[in-house]
């Protein structure tokens, strides 16, 4: 029933005007509008919705993830930029964060202002 229909986003957000910095400023998003209530942002054709709420409880998995082509290069990019990447105990991660799964895939994790776990993935 929802095969063509497209999909919404959503992260939850403390403070709207320091996630708006983040994800326009940081992630470089575009930004499609901004009320009390969130940031609608164009995520590569997908809408993210980063909805205000009173509190938040962090999600102990990734709420968030990018497919990329050259994770390496997105890593040293938002590095640049001042995001800090997770280290997990027990995996494998090179010197920039990046853990290679068993079928080959790379993936970085990081955190958005409100601690919410975003990743990037590169395939193949």
């Amino acid at each position: 029933m929802l095969e063509s229909a497209a999909l919404v986003a959503f992260a939850a957000s403390t403070d709207l005007g320091r996630s708006r910095a983040f994800y326009q400023d940081v992630l470089g998003l575009t930004l499609v509008s901004q009320d009390d209530f969130a940031c609608v942002f164009d995520a590569g054709g997908t809408m993210l919705r980063v909805t205000a709420v009173g509190q938040l409880t962090r999600a102990p998995y990734t709420v968030l993830g990018w497919q990329v082509a050259d994770i390496a290069g997105t890593v040293r990019g938002l590095t640049a930029s001042g995001v800090t990447f997770l280290r997990y105990d027990g995996m494998d991660q090179d010197g920039d964060g990046i853990w290679t799964a068993p079928g080959g895939a790379r993936v970085a994790w990081f955190p958005d202002p409100d601690g919410n776990v975003l990743s990037l993935t590169q395939t193949g």
